[in-house]
């Protein structure tokens, strides 16, 4: 683990898109605490210098999304997922970066907290960076609990006395201070249409309430004992039955009461009539729907600074504008087909028509996919020709980052969604279910999903078990490539039979094995942790 610091490291930088500037702190690097949160805005720049830790290898510039293509709805070249996407994260050259950069979160909102009391400032302002910054540690934590399982807990600064050797704390005792942590910030931060909330891409109350619900829905999901799951894949994309397997370290949870917990958590969101649907699901993702009324926390980018840029459109947009390549992700032809034809996040949502020509134009090939639409797909409005070519490009290209400022370059300014209102209304469809059954709330808000993007509304009449699968696969459908389906396999412990269910992927001249081991069900912990840590315990299980 990187060391512990109780200053703020260079690079104090928060972009705010939403009111058209970017706040940019001074660095203030190896300065005492005495010397620093003086004003207002020293305090400002401590809890900037949080969020700019999002822009690290470790998090966003990779890894972040790149963890979540384990899973049986991504599919790409294996010169890019030979190690994660092969279940092989050790051979990832970042891997030890996830582990410290989340600790470097911590780390600094640890500071953040010891030192801001000291600041004289506006009691509203002081709240809601005390907020922030609670918030963004439980945050840490959550995504760590959920990688690595039993981890350390640090909650002070190592000036304040921690100690860089703990053991790992359990994860019963991780999600307690997830959970401490949501609830102090809900407590602290103001609605989003609050101006007190600052500029957009903040922490706002409601943010914190719905990261809450979905801590509980985790802990109930993993707890939950002899329930089954039927979810569609292997070869042959049938529908399989499993029984789930409770999450190591989840068994002691009330299962029942946190899905309770959860369903009314998300239904406070949902009353508060802060948030809204787009109309259009591509609107979404457009560069004008950035932090716009769905979106209701996404890390912001900056075109003119390539640290705020990611690899999103580089690595998942079908062809560049420059058609110098082709990108090397895609969701699986099982994932493909199990949307309606005319709904939109497959109609709009996946590109059907995409030209490459390698930087040479006498070698031009117009794609089309999938080959069962040609005759959908085969001319465009200026009459050119496309083509199904199965033996390489027969790919499905998610479209969701394809709006960038600048497409000529390998990094871009896509917007990374953390948290969108279609969440919460599936959180809370899922969680109703579980406690009350498939009643008319729970159909409400699926098909509120389902509808905006003209897919029918779910068949009325199904079983508590026929719903649950029902929403574990709008889920999919929904939040393909938005880091959620891996987590998703793994609350609901069906990780293992789905994964070797599908066994190994070959689509054209791609081969991606999704076979997983025991041990696939945790990442490995930091080799640096491993090694310096002289009161860790080991690394987990089969690493």
């Amino acid at each position: 683990m990187k060391k512990f610091i109780s200053i703020i490291l260079p690079g104090l930088l928060f972009v705010s898109a939403g009111c058209n500037k970017v706040l940019k702190e001074t660095s203030y690097s190896f300065l005492s605490t005495e010397n620093f949160y003086k004003t207002a805005s020293d305090a400002t720049a401590a809890v900037n210098g949080i969020y700019n830790t999002f822009w690290t290898w470790g998090l966003m510039k990779q890894p972040y999304w790149l963890t979540d293509l384990d899973c049986d709805h991504a599919m790409g070249a294996d010169w890019f997922l030979g190690n994660i996407g092969a279940g092989n994260p050790a051979a990832f050259s970042n891997i030890n970066d996830i582990w410290t950069d989340h600790y470097l979160i911590i780390s600094r909102a640890n500071s953040v907290l010891e030192n801001i009391v000291k600041t004289d400032m506006d009691p509203d302002l002081k709240n809601r960076l005390i907020g922030e910054a609670t918030f963004l540690r439980g945050w840490a934590y959550f995504d760590l609990v959920r990688i690595y399982g039993s981890v350390p807990v640090h909650l002070r600064t190592v000036a304040s006395g921690d100690s860089p050797n703990m053991p790992k704390s359990t994860v019963a005792q991780v999600f307690n201070v997830v959970i401490n942590d949501f609830k102090t910030a809900e407590g602290l931060l103001y609605n989003a249409n609050d101006t007190r909330s600052g500029e957009k891409g903040r922490i706002t109350k409601q943010v914190a309430s719905a990261f809450l619900a979905k801590a509980y829905l985790t802990m109930a999901s993993g707890s939950l004992k002899g329930a089954s799951l039927t979810v569609r894949g292997g070869q042959d994309n049938a529908m399989y039955s499993y029984t789930k397997d409770v999450v190591a370290g989840y068994e002691g949870f009330d299962s029942h009461a946190y899905f309770d917990s959860a369903r009314m958590k998300s239904l406070e969101i949902l009353k508060s009539g802060q948030f809204s649907l787009f109309t259009n699901f591509m609107d979404m993702w457009s560069i004008q729907g950035r932090n716009q009324t769905e979106h209701m926390w996404e890390i912001q980018a900056q075109t003119s600074d390539a640290n705020l840029e990611t690899n999103l459109y580089y690595y998942f947009n079908a062809a560049p504008a420059n058609r110098a390549f082709v990108a090397a992700c895609w969701m699986t032809d099982n994932h493909y087909n199990e949307y309606e034809h005319n709904d939109d996040r497959i109609l709009k949502g996946v590109a059907h028509q995409y030209i490459v020509d390698y930087g040479q134009p006498q070698y031009t090939n117009y794609i089309l996919y999938p080959q069962a639409d040609t005759a959908l797909y085969k001319t465009d409005a200026a009459g050119n020709t496309y083509m199904w070519n199965g033996t390489y490009y027969d790919r499905a290209y998610s479209n969701k980052y394809s709006y960038v400022n600048d497409p000529g370059t390998q990094v871009s300014d896509n917007f990374i969604p953390m948290l969108r209102y279609a969440e919460v209304m599936l959180m809370y469809a899922e969680a109703e279910n579980e406690v009350n059954g498939p009643d008319g709330d729970a159909y409400k808000y699926i098909d509120s999903v389902r509808l905006r993007s003209h897919a029918s509304a779910s068949t009325p009449g199904m079983s508590q078990q026929q719903f649950r699968s029902f929403v574990f696969a709008e889920r999919g459908r929904e939040f393909v490539f938005e880091s959620q389906r891996r987590y998703d396999l793994l609350r609901w412990g069906v990780y293992l039979q789905v994964m070797n269910q599908l066994g190994v992927i070959i689509q054209g001249n791609d081969r991606l094995t999704k076979v997983r081991a025991s041990r696939n069900l945790l990442f490995p912990i930091s080799t640096d942790e491993v090694n310096t840590n002289s009161a860790l315990g080991g690394n987990n299980p089969g690493w």
